[in-house]
């Protein structure tokens, strides 16, 4: 029989993410030295130090610790897994589920899968966040994520994930521009014209990429961090833009019509794939939101 509790682990998780003592008292509404006497009785069971504390410095894990904190988020998510769906055996998925998504994904996949699981499974507490995919990671990574759509260029090590399709890069121009009248571009073509740059990345990494394997300088105009932005300057004939995603309208949101044209010779596809932390066993709700992603897309 363990000689801790879920109480104990659950202080010492809290710590770990909080950064101190206090917080972590904070976050799960008790006193610090009950959160402190968790910590330092988990300590004791295991035989291993698994916190360093200094005064205004907070905490930081020992490599015992870390290893402790991810087979101890694994048996908290089997233990509310248990918890919540013993009465019923099984029958009906409950919980709770956090989506992260990359910005420019989010208006053409995001809402395809909340609505779906949604509907597929209504005791859910379904919640989502979308932002930059920095951003994204960040949350990922701390736990306030469960699972997450995204670009997967340069994601850090420590995530599975599972491919939901590839993305082609497009170019994007005004539908007066003297090139849109072709049926596809290549990127010498363009390189000399006035780029409207989306300078969030993944997207710079991978269109500056692009331009360097085929040996070319884009000749950038302006740069933004907002996908309508770059479809508005573009579609009033400052410059063509490189864009993956594309809505299904021709149009930039003042109204002006855009075309897109396919990118020849053929430039690598983005994969887009639903990503987890690998160090910690996905609940029922996160399974099922894999399986619903492999439904969708696969």
């Amino acid at each position: 029989m363990a000689r801790y509790t879920l109480r104990q682990l659950e202080a010492f998780v809290a710590v770990a993410e909080q950064g101190s003592i206090a917080a972590a008292a904070g976050s799960l509404h008790v006193s610090q030295s009950a959160v402190s006497g968790a910590v330092n009785n988990l300590e004791r069971v295991f035989d291993a130090q698994l916190t360093i504390r200094r005064k205004a410095h907070g905490v930081t894990l020992t490599a015992a610790g870390q290893y402790v904190l991810t087979r101890a988020k694994s048996l908290l998510v089997e233990a509310t897994d248990l918890e919540l769906h013993a009465g019923d055996a099984g029958a009906e998925l409950r919980g709770s589920l956090t989506l992260g998504c990359y910005l420019t994904l989010a208006p053409t996949v995001l809402a395809r899968l909340i609505d779906h699981y949604g509907r597929r499974h209504p005791l859910v507490q379904l919640d989502f966040f979308d932002g930059p995919q920095t951003e994204v990671q960040r949350r990922l990574s701390s736990g306030r994520l469960d699972v997450a759509i995204a670009y997967d260029l340069s994601l850090p090590a420590g995530l599975n994930r599972q491919k939901l399709y590839d993305a082609e890069p497009s170019i994007v121009l005004s539908a007066d521009h003297p090139l849109a009248d072709r049926e596809d571009l290549a990127l010498a073509d363009v390189a000399a014209e006035p780029m409207i740059l989306l300078d969030v990345n993944p997207s710079r990494e991978n269109t500056m990429t692009m331009f360097d394997a085929a040996g070319l300088q884009p000749n950038i105009r302006f740069r933004t961090t907002d996908y309508e932005v770059t479809r508005s300057l573009v579609g009033r004939g400052m410059g063509f833009a490189i864009l993956v995603q594309q809505p299904a309208g021709g149009q930039s949101y003042e109204g002006r019509s855009l075309v897109v044209r396919p990118i020849r010779p053929a430039v690598r596809p983005v994969p887009v794939s639903i990503v987890w932390p690998d160090a910690v066993r996905p609940s029922q709700s996160v399974s099922a939101m894999l399986d619903l992603a492999a439904e969708l897309y696969g």
